[in-house]
C-alpha cells in the first residue's frame, strides 16, 4: 500500500506516483525534504484527473501547481 510511502528510508528530494490517489496522502508530503518535489496525479476514476507539483517550503508548508489534465490508474490499497 503506497499511501503511506516509506517512512524508513526518507526524507525524499523527489517523489514520483504513477497513480491517482483521490486525495494527496499527508504521509507521502511528510516524507519530502524541505525543497523537495512530489509530482502525483490526483483525481478519481471517473473523471479526469489533475497532475500536480508539490513542493516543500519548510517543515510545514508546502507550494502546489496544477501542470496538466491527466488520465491515470487509479491509487488502491487500504487507506484509499
Amino acid at each position: 500500500d503506497g499511501f503511506n510511502g516509506w517512512p524508513e528510508k526518507g526524507p525524499f528530494d523527489g517523489i514520483v506516483v504513477t497513480a491517482a490517489p483521490k486525495i494527496i496522502p499527508a504521509p507521502l508530503k511528510d516524507q519530502l525534504k524541505i525543497g523537495g518535489i512530489m509530482v502525483i496525479p490526483v483525481g478519481t476514476q471517473d473523471k479526469w484527473q489533475t497532475l500536480k507539483k508539490i513542493r516543500r517550503i519548510s517543515e510545514t508548508s508546502f507550494e502546489e501547481d496544477d501542470v496538466m489534465t491527466v488520465r491515470f490508474v487509479p491509487f488502491t490499497g487500504t487507506s484509499q
